[in-house]
């Protein structure tokens, strides 16, 4: 999920960093590892490349946020706009993932939209290559009584101009798949087959999805499966406990570390973002996220 009007307004309690954090599922394997790492290497090299959605922690300073990513094991923190993207590498992280162009209900899907976010990809595109910066947010806009197959052509022809430049430049643009059932009422790329259609119509390397766990989840269930299905469609990852985006620990319904088991055995190279709401100290959730994942 990329940054929009609640991101902006969410509200994230926060409190000092904790010494330890608790173990969630599967607690006694990352237990267990920890205990055979090295002294100093917080930054263990899982299967799993792990990222921070910087929204969550909107109220941390992007600085204390990275050094604290940094020391539980993350790579990036990502969903940064440009002034931000620099800040990452200065801590030995990435910024996998940039805000993009567009918003959640003004994307693709419609043809009158494409200039103006075609204007906006050609700019960001080669500033994001220049930056280190892989990938690129975008969404398909809402249905406002627009018909699926609609939606998908419009984003199909739309997509189709700008992935020239991202192919050019080694820049990965990633459309998102959001829930409309809760969150984001009327988005219109809310399955994971209207995305892939709009993905294999566009036929390039530079075109994926950015498959949110939390928002499939809600909509579809089945998210192993689904993701070993579609996995040569898919970029990036997102988490979030469900139901209530909050910790990915056993109050909610998902068994994360499965998914993250199932994600590396298919060989996957990118990343994934914890992009949950903490309810709890929020660098104490974070770490225990890391280590639930880190498989």
């Amino acid at each position: 999920m990329s940054r929009d009007i609640n991101r902006r307004d969410a509200i994230v309690q926060l409190g000092a960093v904790a010494a330890t954090a608790g173990l969630g599922p599967g607690g006694s394997e990352a237990l267990e590892r920890r205990q055979n790492r090295s002294p100093g290497d917080a930054a263990h090299a899982g299967r799993i490349k792990q990222s921070v959605s910087r929204w969550c922690y909107a109220r941390i300073k992007l600085d204390d946020l990275c050094e604290a990513a940094k020391g539980f094991g993350y790579k990036s923190v990502e969903l940064l706009d440009e002034a931000d993207w620099a800040t990452p590498p200065k801590h030995g992280l990435q910024c996998a993932l940039a805000n993009g162009f567009g918003t959640i209900p003004v994307g693709f899907n419609r043809p009158d939209n494409h200039d103006k976010l075609i204007a906006a990809a050609e700019k960001m595109i080669p500033a994001a290559a220049a930056a280190g910066v892989p990938n690129i947010v975008c969404f398909s806009g809402n249905r406002a009584g627009l018909s699926d197959g609609e939606g998908i052509q419009n984003c199909i022809a739309g997509f189709k101009r700008i992935t020239p430049t991202a192919e050019k430049h080694g820049v990965t643009l990633c459309l998102e798949l959001l829930n409309s059932k809760v969150d984001h009422k009327d988005y219109q790329a809310d399955h994971t087959a209207w995305g892939v259609q709009v993905v294999q119509g566009v036929a390039s390397p530079r075109l994926k999805l950015l498959y949110d766990i939390y928002h499939m989840q809600i909509m579809e269930g089945d998210v192993i499966r689904t993701i070993r299905d579609n996995f040569p469609h898919i970029a990036h990852f997102h988490t979030g406990g469900v139901p209530g985006r909050a910790e990915i620990d056993d109050t909610q319904e998902l068994n994360y570390r499965r998914v993250m088991q199932a994600i590396a055995d298919l060989g996957y190279t990118g990343y994934v973002a914890q992009e949950f709401v903490p309810k709890r100290d929020p660098l104490t959730s974070l770490k225990q996220a890391f280590d639930i994942c880190d498989v």
